[in-house]
């Protein structure tokens, strides 16, 4: 489905740290039922913050959305408990992986498929479902999290957030540290979810070569404020973006 039918609206939101630091003014954005969405800039630019905000994690760094409003799935949850959020199909992948590093990889999934209670049955057949998209995390399934490579652990904390049967996902700089092989490769495997099994993501990204070739919208965020918004087609021709924006670095 298209943006006529979200799944998520964020409206003029503004977010403040400390009570004194506005990171984030006015930013407005929509994910659409089923849709791969962008959200473009650099570093500093407000992305964390704007993800943070809408997965109501951003109380835990000391900081309120002050203005504005967040609505999942037609429901106002600008001050929701983040708990809450995951129960409903709201999932969020931090920047930087965040894998428990003593914990097998399979032990590590598992930890995301409980918020749900399920049946042992339910719970091995998600494990199945994660196995079939991310089949090296069935390779080294027995494996520590603490000695896979960063591309793994990226997967295991996809794989993870993906065992509470999302309905969005905001994946924080999936990129971040990753050579670009293995970085096409998670993009791909999103776009595979996303088609699927149509789950909608909202990706925080400085890179913009590999997020604009698998969104079907993006937005671009510079010093806490939207700075353009468009088809990720439309954005990927658009000189001015990368030149004003994006910097050389992302030039696609």
């Amino acid at each position: 489905m298209s943006a006529e039918h979200p799944v998520l609206e964020v409206r003029q939101i503004e977010v403040l740290y400390g009570q004194a630091i506005l990171a984030v003014q006015e930013v407005s954005l929509t994910v659409g039922e089923g849709q791969i969405v962008a959200l473009l800039g650099a570093n500093g630019a407000g992305k964390s913050t704007t993800l943070k905000a809408i997965s109501a994690l951003v109380g835990a760094e000391r900081g309120q959305v002050t203005a504005g409003q967040i609505l999942y799935q037609g429901r106002d949850i600008t001050h929701a408990a983040p708990d809450q959020l995951v129960r409903e199909g709201l999932v969020q992948v931090l920047e930087g992986r965040h894998c428990f590093s003593h914990l097998t990889v399979e032990e590590n999934l598992l930890t995301g498929g409980f918020v749900h209670r399920p049946s042992r049955a339910a719970l091995r057949a998600d494990l199945e479902r994660i196995y079939h998209y991310f089949p090296r995390l069935q390779e080294r399934r027995r494996t520590a999290a603490g000695y896979t490579s960063g591309g793994e652990q990226q997967m295991v904390a996809i794989g993870r957030a993906l065992m509470a049967r999302p309905r969005l996902v905001l994946l924080d700089e999936p990129s971040m540290g990753l050579a670009p092989k293995v970085v096409d490769e998670i993009f791909e495997i999103v776009g595979r979810l996303n088609a699927e099994q149509g789950v909608s993501f909202l990706v925080a990204e400085q890179n913009a070569n590999v997020a604009l070739r698998h969104a079907h919208h993006a937005c671009v965020l510079e010093n806490g404020r939207l700075a353009a918004e468009g088809s990720a087609q439309a954005l990927a021709a658009r000189d001015d973006i990368h030149e004003l924006y994006l910097g050389a670095a992302f030039s696609l």
